[in-house]
């Protein structure tokens, strides 16, 4: 194993403290939870944003935490749930009194410890609510899920969710925006290599040098099928092609096109997949509102990409377009 670290066990505290180190007047740690939250919270009159998970997955979710997108965000260890105190400390710390809203992506112990959080928060006095994200098309059920994997598409809903609320919208206007972004984005992935956690010390999984595996989820867990490596090309229209069976597009629609890399993929190649996923968006008479294409929810150093594609209204265009700055997203 290569890895500029310093200690296995550290990697998470100390990334956290460099992440924060790098933006002072943004973000603020609390110290001993590994919860990263805007510099000044509560922000009054606004419903609290929160999301998190386990590490490995930067910048998502701690890069997110900044006006506009997320208020803080709950580090587990690396591909590890975030336990229930940390995440009951991120709740308090953002609540102003009109309640919090938590981004859950669909895993089960993330689920769990949200949920759990939200009972002691309301035992407080706190008024909760979430919305779990399930995006990934590719497997039903997997290693750490029960239903679907909530994947790149959680990004789109942190910062459809978080400029409703930076908005002054009520807990149950977020929430209804939030699962309507939640029932209109699909995301689908591919690996050409694996990652290597730093407390395991090995690669999480192997490929064959000329192998790719369609639908792998974030932590590594299997995909839908190996099968020899193809081009640029032909993966854009696999992970599309498995989008549109299961949400079916028509000409006239208008979506928002994210090309998602997972820590290795050089932006050369995101481009050149981008680069199709738009030639066959516009060959079936589909608008791309926005484009982002880089890193936004990773998998350590593993290689390869998802395509995420959110078919958008007029309520949800707004608030893509929405201003937001935070470390890892700005607009």
């Amino acid at each position: 194993m290569k890895k500029i670290i310093n200690h296995p066990e550290h990697v998470v505290t100390e990334m956290l403290e460099g992440l924060v180190a790098a933006y002072p007047n943004q973000l603020k740690l609390i110290d001993g939870r590994a919860v990263v939250t805007r510099k000044n919270v509560p922000v009054a009159n606004k419903v609290g944003i929160i999301s998190g998970g386990g590490s490995g997955h930067e910048p998502a979710h701690a890069g997110y935490v900044g006006q506009g997108m997320l208020d803080a965000a709950v580090a587990g260890e690396v591909f590890t749930s975030p336990t229930p105190d940390q995440i009951l400390e991120a709740i308090k710390a953002v609540d102003s009194g009109k309640g919090v809203f938590m981004v859950v992506k669909n895993y089960t112990g993330d689920v769990m410890n949200f949920d759990m959080a939200a009972e002691l928060a309301e035992m407080e006095g706190i008024q909760v609510d979430k919305v779990v994200v399930n995006d990934d098309v590719a497997v039903e059920d997997s290693t750490f899920t029960t239903g679907r994997r909530g994947i790149a598409g959680t990004i789109l809903v942190h910062k459809i969710a978080g400029a409703k609320a930076e908005m002054g919208a009520t807990l149950a206007d977020v929430k209804a925006v939030a699962e309507k972004v939640v029932k209109n984005v699909r995301s689908m992935g591919m690996a050409i290599s694996p990652c290597t956690p730093p407390a395991v010390g090995k690669p999480s999984f192997t490929l064959g040098e000329n192998e790719m595996e369609i639908g792998l989820g974030i932590h590594g867990e299997p995909g839908t099928e190996r099968k020899p490596l193809a081009t640029a090309d032909e993966i854009a229209i696999d992970l599309t092609d498995h989008i549109f069976k299961d949400m079916p597009l028509s000409s006239g629609d208008e979506v928002a096109v994210m090309i998602n890399g997972l820590g290795a993929t050089p932006e050369m190649e995101l481009f050149i997949v981008n680069r199709k996923v738009n030639q066959i968006l516009k060959e079936k008479g589909i608008a791309v509102y926005e484009t982002f294409v880089g890193n936004f929810m990773t998998s350590l150093e593993m290689a390869g990409c998802s395509v995420t594609l959110l078919k958008l209204d007029d309520e949800l265009k707004d608030l893509l377009a929405a201003h937001a700055n935070t470390p890892a997203f700005k607009k």
